[in-house]
């Protein structure tokens, strides 16, 4: 990756964002190789380094690819790379990967076959099974197949984002010579299971697109099958929404969505076994697809089913699944409290997964239902399916409360869900607000006020994770609550300013982004380097998703030449290098990625023993320091600050499941001096359960 310059302005001493987030997928592949984890979540690991990558060609290569075809070739400002020069390098390492996840596969079918769990093809079957399978073809699968002929007639159909497909190769049965070869394309439907198990004794199963492969004759009576291939497109799903010029953001945001199943296409998929040489560069000319772009695998297409998969055959092999973890309850709320009598009493800190998310949801219900409850705020960037918050605010307006919420209709991938909330919210009489233009709230807050003896209270509600009861179960998220007057007064004047007309509150405990947060940050920064020149103990610990932010990184590089020790715990992208003589020595950067995706943010700073610790819903992103609304907020509390800050020794002690940053960027598996096996979430997980039962 090319040799540092002493200079913390060097392309050297910076990753690219891009080569930085693949290099954070092949930590997931690799928690896929390890046989540390449970059989059937390894192949869960395969899904999701596969569902991330589906994200990334729609989002970030369909971005570099946009900035090309308008003649952008300005580099980055961190690697110097031109955005030609990013797609080509992504391209290399990503093809790769894709090599390793397929070699896994194969490596884990096979350990699958020894717990009997088959995978078969059409032509290995009996012909019993042969009979059955046919049987489900005509009823089940026959009846949803459209062919779409190709000819001069009828154009290359528009095929949805995603979607699997079969090209089909023909001829005439009747016609003695063959001049042309007639083409046409199949889908392979969604909605029925990838997976078909050919029969209830045993965990035999075959693909879906198989079966129609090998009965695909039934479609075109009159012609002869010559071939068949499989191929899956991936298509640029980044909205362009004008926001500006929007009326009707709901409407605007509405409208997007239709176009982002059909945007251009940005990747093409085929399987390496059943190619037909001759369609490849047919697809390609008809796809608009550049070879680079195109991935022959050497196994099923789209392997994010493999998460349907273990859903299927988890509860017959608890085996071969991680061991059932149960949130335990809050160490901070006693047996016989309510939310809102612990919350009075003191503040609470909450850690989830380790620590269950309901009594979130129970704040939440009770608020809706406590008649001294006057208003409910909250902000809404992704929530379950089935939302038992969603459902207690809409009962909190039936119940006559004011109720507002901020739904964030711009959360990438969760735009319909949230368009759908945001009017059944509105239907319940909440008043429904949509953010700022140009930016998208990320803050996670709620407000509960309530009037209890002819007196005011403000109950606050902070996080670093969504409003979501399902993913808090393996999500590590913080939570604070508490009812400090200063934190309910800030919250209102949030509230007020998003919701109305007024200037940027002046908080007494809140920084907000965009801009503050940074400039609040880099102040803090330079407060622990004056606090080092004059006492020698200079000390930050960082957690966080991602650090991308120039200005954050360059300040983080002046601490590290100032001789602060500076531990970075970063899940995904960084585009700090560690390491480097002169300008980042000091600092030290471990990723964890295991069984729970690692969320909270934290920012902590020694400040010669005073532990300033904020925190947050801003990653260290610049996207998260200026086109978003964020919160990073002070723990005050000593308990919780000791509490947080063995979360993290913890987590900068882990020798199973962290990875530390080398000054070329890349990562290796941390190696404990005493060889011992700390596995941080496994420990939070049993401290957790102790912690319950001593109580």
């Amino acid at each position: 990756m090319g040799q540092h310059t002493k200079s913390a302005s060097s392309p050297a001493s910076y990753n690219n964002r891009e080569l930085s987030w693949l290099s954070f997928n092949k930590r997931v592949l690799e928690e896929a190789a390890d046989s540390g984890n449970p059989l059937l979540e390894r192949l869960r690991f395969l899904s999701i380094f596969s569902s991330n990558l589906d994200e990334f060609f729609m989002v970030r290569v369909a971005g570099l690819k946009d900035q090309v075809k308008a003649g952008f070739n300005r580099p980055d400002n961190k690697s110097n790379l031109t955005p030609k020069q990013q797609l080509s390098a992504i391209a290399s390492f990503n093809h790769d990967l894709v090599e390793q996840q397929y070699r896994l596969y194969k490596q884990l079918q096979n350990q699958l076959e020894e717990e009997q769990i088959h995978f078969f093809q059409m032509a290995d079957l009996a012909t019993e099974a042969i009979y059955s399978l046919e049987l489900y073809f005509d009823e089940q699968v026959y009846p949803i197949l459209t062919p779409m002929a190709i000819d001069a007639y009828r154009a290359f159909p528009m095929l949805l984002n995603k979607s699997l497909n079969l090209t089909v190769q023909l001829e005439d049965a009747y016609e003695q010579e063959q001049i042309h070869k007639k083409t046409a394309i199949v889908q392979v439907p969604a909605l029925l299971d990838r997976f078909i198990r050919i029969d209830d004794v045993h965990y035999h199963y075959v693909l879906l697109e198989d079966v129609i492969r090998y009965f695909i004759h039934k479609l075109f009576k009159g012609y002869r099958v010559i071939s068949t291939s499989i191929f899956r497109i991936t298509r640029n799903a980044d909205m362009n929404i004008h926001e500006d010029s929007a009326h009707d953001l709901l409407k605007e945001i509405e409208k997007e969505l239709k176009k982002r199943k059909f945007g251009a296409a940005v990747r093409l998929e085929i399987n390496r076994i059943e190619q037909d040489s001759n369609i490849t560069p047919f697809l390609l000319h008809e796809l608009e697809i550049h070879e680079k772009d195109l991935y022959i695998v050497n196994g099923p297409l789209d392997l994010t089913c493999l998460n349907d998969f273990y859903n299927q055959v988890k509860h017959d092999h608890e085996q071969l699944v991680y061991e059932t973890f149960i949130p335990q309850p809050a160490q901070d709320i006693h047996e016989d409290e309510t939310v809102f009598e612990a919350v009075r009493k003191r503040d609470l800190f909450l850690h989830h997964p380790y620590e269950s998310f309901e009594p979130i949801v129970d704040l939440i219900r009770e608020a809706a239902d406590d008649p001294k409850v006057l208003a409910i705020k909250q902000t809404l960037y992704r929530v379950s399916g089935d939302s038992p918050i969603i459902a207690s605010l809409k009962r909190a307006a039936e119940n006559g409360k004011q109720v507002t919420v901020l739904v964030e209709l711009k959360a990438r991938f969760d735009e319909a869900n949230n368009v759908e909330w945001a009017k059944q919210l509105e239907i319940a009489g909440c008043h429904v607000i949509y953010g700022m233009i140009s930016l998208k709230t990320h803050s996670k807050i709620t407000l509960i006020v309530r009037k209890q003896d002819n007196r005011i209270e403000g109950f606050v509600h902070l996080g670093t994770g969504n409003y979501n009861d399902q993913t808090a179960k393996f999500y590590t998220d913080m939570s604070y609550l508490t009812a400090k007057r200063k934190f309910g007064v800030d919250a209102t004047n949030f509230f007020n300013y998003l919701s109305g007309y007024t200037e940027k509150p002046a908080f007494h405990h809140f920084s907000m982004a965009p801009f503050d947060i940074r400039n609040d940050l880099l102040e803090y920064i330079d407060r622990e380097i004056q606090f080092h020149k004059q006492f020698n103990n200079g000390r930050m610990i960082a957690k966080m998703n991602s650090l991308t932010d120039k200005p954050l990184i360059k300040k983080l590089y002046e601490a590290s030449c100032a001789g602060v020790q500076i531990d970075l715990i970063v899940r995904g992208i960084c585009c700090l290098r560690p390491g480097i003589p002169d300008i980042s020595e000091n600092i030290r950067v471990i990723s964890i990625v295991g069984r729970f995706l690692e969320h909270s943010r934290v920012y902590y700073f020694h400040h010669n023993g005073e532990m300033n610790m904020f925190l947050s819903s801003a990653d260290l992103m610049t996207r998260n320091m200026v086109k978003r609304v964020e919160l990073m907020f002070p723990i005050f509390e000593r308990r919780i600050k000791e509490r947080i800050s063995s979360i993290l020794d913890l987590m900068l002690h882990d020798s199973v499941k962290a990875r530390e940053q080398a000054n070329d960027g890349t990562y290796s598996y941390v190696i404990s001096n005493d060889n011992s096996m700390l596995n941080s979430q496994l420990k939070l997980f049993e401290q957790a359960m102790d912690a319950f039962v001593q109580e």
